[in-house]
């Protein structure tokens, strides 16, 4: 079994006035490489702060998280910034595109922030695949929900990343649109082998992943294979 993300003991804790909120608890995870992981949990269960652990987009209070046999937790900011640019594709919720940018100005940010030349082959390749083939030129007020959603996954998979991380990708879109997204991800978990981990209240989504690892109160209570 090759795992590409890995926690242990990790805690996470945030100071409120004179109170300390423990976000998470001692959660121990490993994620399988190439695999689709749905992280499910109710409101303040502490999904989406997880989810940015594993993106190296916060610090943890103690414990360590792995990449590959990279210790992330001991990785100077310089040097974490890097590993985060290069082997991890976010999608969020509120899309985050640029709004003054085109499609495929908006896809190819990460690969520019890297200092690469964009391969316009694989650039046009995932805009065939996402339908945004006639929207490249077109502004982000300019597309439905869907499409800037669409916009937003091909962003993640521009740098060719290892690792795709999904906060809440279909909580801006209605019913139909959402299922087409999802069914995105896992048409890319398979075909470019990529390692997508989302969060999600959904059940129905979640349904559809390899594995289920479901958290409550900052701790997992259950990692299950549907």
């Amino acid at each position: 079994m090759d795992i590409q993300i890995k926690t242990v003991g990790l805690t996470k804790q945030y100071k409120m006035g004179t109170q300390t909120v423990d976000a998470l608890k001692g959660v121990d995870l490993e994620i399988e490489k190439g695999s689709f992981t749905a992280i499910c949990g109710t409101s303040g269960s502490g999904k989406s702060t997880l989810l940015h652990m594993l993106g190296c987009l916060d610090k943890a209070t103690s414990g360590d998280v792995y990449i590959g046999d990279t210790k992330v937790t001991a990785t100077k900011d310089k040097k974490l910034a890097k590993i985060r640019r290069e082997n991890i594709g976010f999608v969020f919720q509120k899309f985050c595109l640029i709004p003054e940018l085109t499609v495929t100005e908006n896809i190819i940010v990460p690969v520019l922030l890297s200092g690469k030349r964009p391969d316009n082959a694989y650039i046009d390749e995932l805009c065939d695949i996402l339908g945004l083939s006639d929207r490249k030129g077109h502004l982000p007020s300019e597309l439905s929900g869907g499409q800037q959603q669409r916009c937003a996954i091909a962003r993640a998979l521009a740098n060719d990343p290892q690792i795709v991380l999904c906060d809440e990708p279909t909580g801006n879109l209605d019913k139909k649109t959402g299922e087409e997204v999802i069914s995105l991800l896992h048409e890319v978990n398979k075909k470019y082998e990529k390692t997508v981990v989302i969060v999600t209240h959904d059940e129905c989504i979640a349904s559809g992943a390899d594995r289920i690892v479901r958290i409550e109160d900052g701790a997992i209570v259950q990692a299950q294979y549907p």
